[in-house]
């Protein structure tokens, strides 16, 4: 199937890091983190009922931000950057829908070439002192349920749709009638392979390519 809207999560599939979890890490609370993070993306726990708990624990600053941006980038999934030189044509749109921290992300997509119209992800907000005041809470993105409303937006205005990523919310995408590539690469999740409707284990991304072309 060829695909005019290329739609990729952010942490655990372009970069091998799950970002929140570094934030955590970063401030001494790693491991309860993690233990959120995995129940989230297993589908053991809705998005929203962790989400507002991690960032008014961690409390990201915007140093913390900044770090975390140079890290994805440093961390980023191997063959990731020829996917997108390799998908970047005309009649393509390539976009980054994540329930990660958009500030942090943007990097990464600049990097790869994605303008920041096209990056879907939750803004954090900061005090003058760049200390953390807040979370887009009215965001789509921090619920469940948020990565299909976005991919029903972009449907709307294009015609076929996939998206690829590591975690239940991902899978979520195929309620808007996209077709969804699990990416086990980084974290191999059963849930992901039962419910994609195509997946790859490879470590490379560019695995993914020949469900997309």
């Amino acid at each position: 199937m060829s695909f005019e809207v290329i739609c990729f999560d952010c942490d655990s599939t372009l970069s091998k890091i799950e970002g929140i979890d570094e934030l955590a890490r970063r401030v001494g609370l790693g491991e309860s983190m993690s233990k959120l993070t995995d129940a989230a993306m297993n589908g053991e726990v809705l998005l929203e009922a962790v989400y507002e708990q991690r960032l008014s624990l961690i409390r990201p600053d915007r140093d913390s931000i900044d770090w975390l941006a140079g890290l994805y980038i440093e961390q980023i999934v191997d063959g990731v950057k020829d996917v997108f030189d390799t998908l970047a044509v005309p009649g393509k749109e390539l976009h980054i829908i994540s329930g990660g921290l958009r500030q942090a992300i943007l990097p990464l997509a600049r990097y790869l070439g994605v303008p920041e119209t096209r990056v879907h992800a939750v803004d954090i907000y900061f005090n003058a002192d760049g200390s953390y005041r807040d979370y887009d809470q009215s965001s789509p993105l921090a619920r469940s349920g948020g990565k299909a409303e976005i991919c029903r937006r972009l449907l709307k205005a294009q015609g076929s749709l996939v998206m690829i990523g590591d975690g239940k919310t991902d899978m979520e995408a195929k309620q808007a009638g996209a077709v969804v590539i699990g990416f086990g690469g980084v974290v191999d999740r059963p849930v992901v392979r039962e419910q994609a409707d195509f997946y790859s284990a490879e470590p490379s991304l560019a695995s993914v390519l020949a469900h997309i072309l």
